[in-house]
């Protein structure tokens, strides 16, 4: 005769289901704040230590993480936080501008006072925290709201990837753009938008843009030929 199954509590699976996405937040939390920096290894046994939780959300959350870029799988060392690169600074960059361009037309019809308000209020935000898990939420919340209004599901799912795939960059974006000096491209995006001149907001908000591209680039190629030279002469 056939035994029943024991119910399964819907609680316990709905938390169980949810275990690895937790993991991935936290894991992000941990990147935002360099508890975790790029080149760092993550091992299964020491991340399901740390966050108390079995082995089988760790791997499940290190595949999701590697799937976005975020990782990379090593054949001997497991998972390692990706370096910084300033190839993939221009091409995220270059991707984001797009997915803007496409999103702030039809979202506009769609956008309140109060909405306009509250995207500007959470670009203030941006330029002054010095918080880097602040900055990566507020910075998630204000492209929601004009995503959400565009009304296009796949241009938010798309932009929310790179956004994912961004989290590595916070910390260093904070530091060479600190609040006294941090540029206000959101501000001005808002300040123009809700006035109805579309194309020239995202003009000035891209010029902003790309200019602060343009200096994490010079940056991390600093960076790498820093590294290269030091390589160099370790061999010698």
């Amino acid at each position: 005769m056939r035994q029943l199954s024991p119910p399964t509590n819907a609680n316990e699976t709905r938390d169980t289901e949810k275990a690895p996405f937790l993991v991935v937040k936290r894991l992000r939390q941990a990147i935002l704040d360099e508890t975790f920096q790029p080149g760092d290894r993550l091992g299964e046994v020491e991340v399901a230590e740390k966050f108390e939780v079995s082995r089988s959300p760790v791997r499940e959350a290190l595949v999701a993480l590697e799937k976005e870029g975020t990782l990379f799988m090593s054949p001997y060392k497991g998972a390692i936080v990706r370096p910084l690169s300033a190839a993939e600074v221009l091409d995220i960059a270059d991707l984001r501008l797009a997915l803007i361009s496409l999103a702030l037309k039809p979202a506009y019809r769609h956008l309140s006072p109060a909405d306009f308000d509250h995207a500007y209020d959470l670009a203030k935000r941006l330029t002054r925290t010095k918080n880097a898990k602040e900055h990566f939420e507020y910075n998630r919340h204000f492209w929601d709201g004009i995503f959400s209004k565009a009304q296009r599901p796949i241009l938010r799912e798309v932009f929310r990837q790179q956004d994912d795939r961004m989290t590595r960059y916070w910390p260093l974006l904070l530091k060479l753009f600190p609040p006294e000096t941090r540029p206000r491209q959101q501000e001005v995006l808002i300040e123009m938008y809700r006035k109805g001149k579309i194309a020239e907001a995202f003009g000035a908000f891209k010029k902003i843009y790309l200019e602060i591209v343009d200096e994490v680039i010079d940056h991390l190629k600093s960076e790498e030929a820093g590294d290269s030279s030091a390589r160099k002469l370790a061999r010698r």
